[in-house]
């Protein structure tokens, strides 16, 4: 069946890094554009990061540019967000998600979605 799972997550030192992993099953990464997500606590889901399918081109909020990269494997049916210089304000679950060809502004706009991996950031 088709199943995201995300993996990674843990607790980071404030400057230190993670990187997140999502392993699609049941269907290709290749055709679909992969969104990262998070939630922190008392506050609303938002899109972090994807990677369209065209050219594969890269998009972030504000927030994390210059310390987030997103990536995709095809081969392994993996993609990636690399996470540097991070900050106790990353703290949140994070989620990948897959829609076809391009990104999507919302949650909603997401077919598949993952079930998170919790990041913390804290000394």
């Amino acid at each position: 069946q088709v199943q995201l799972v995300e993996s990674g997550g843990g607790l980071a030192q404030p400057g230190g890094s993670l990187r997140l992993s999502c392993a699609a099953s049941g269907f290709t990464l290749a055709s679909s554009a992969i969104g990262w997500f998070r939630q922190a606590p008392g506050k609303e889901r938002e899109g972090v990061s994807c990677i369209s399918n065209i050219y594969s081109s890269t998009y972030y909020i504000d927030s994390v540019k210059g310390r987030f990269t997103i990536s995709r494997d095809n081969a392994k049916n993996t993609a990636y967000l690399q996470m540097n210089s991070l900050k106790p304000e990353d703290t949140a679950v994070y989620y990948c998600a897959t829609r076809p060809l391009r990104c999507g502004s919302n949650w909603s706009d997401y077919h598949y979605r993952g079930q998170g991996t919790q990041v913390t950031v804290s000394s």
